[in-house]
């Protein structure tokens, strides 16, 4: 049941951080990958900052923080042009 959960979020938090940035949404592999990579770094950004997500609104909130955050890492440092 944890891993659904775990995907569901990673495909809510990537589809909405591509929306966000404007990026290609359209690949659901890509958008639960950079999802789950999300909530790693949501989880790790919110324990910096001493927040805690609470519920499946504040996992997702979190999530879409970090997948912004990854998002515009891989746009800034890691794409090749």
């Amino acid at each position: 049941m944890w891993l659904i959960y775990s995907l569901l979020i990673g495909l809510v938090a990537g589809y909405l951080a591509s929306r966000l940035m404007g990026v290609d949404s359209s690949n659901i592999i890509k958008n639960i990958v950079l999802g789950i990579i999300g909530s790693f770094v949501g989880g790790l950004v919110g324990s910096l900052i001493s927040l805690k997500a609470t519920g499946l609104i504040g996992s997702v909130i979190l999530a879409v923080i970090g997948s912004c955050i990854s998002i515009w890492v891989y746009q800034k440092f890691l794409r090749k042009n």
